[in-house]
């Protein structure tokens, strides 16, 4: 018998996800500075706090909810990626950026819905 998941759960897991994003933005700020200077150990020494933070706090997800529905989300991490590339590097949004969201989405609502 599958259980509905608490919607508290998933606002939970989406926070984390944002949280986690944050990583590869933290990863591209380091990548500008060159190797070991005070920029780049500054931004490196964050991708590794939030990069803990996060293992912590997955664990904790999947306590409240099950694998496949918790790593069907996870995938809209590439959509925080799309997100901050426009709006703190200046990145375009293509066609395929975005049929690849609505792929994403539904993907995640067909995983979603079936476990319900």
């Amino acid at each position: 018998m599958k259980s509905k998941i608490p919607i508290k759960n998933l606002i939970f897991l989406h926070i984390l996800l944002f949280f986690y994003s944050l990583a590869s933005v933290c990863s591209k700020m380091a990548a500008s500075y060159d190797f070991l200077t005070k920029g780049f150990i500054v931004y490196y020494g964050l991708v590794l706090v939030i990069l803990a933070v996060y293992a912590l706090l997955w664990q904790q997800i999947l306590k409240r909810m099950p694998l496949t529905v918790a790593f069907a989300n996870k995938a809209v991490v590439i959509i925080w990626g799309i997100v901050w590339g426009m709006v703190l590097f200046g990145e375009s949004l293509t066609l395929g950026m975005v049929v690849g969201s609505v792929v994403i989405i539904v993907g995640i609502v067909l995983v979603v819905s079936d476990d319900e």
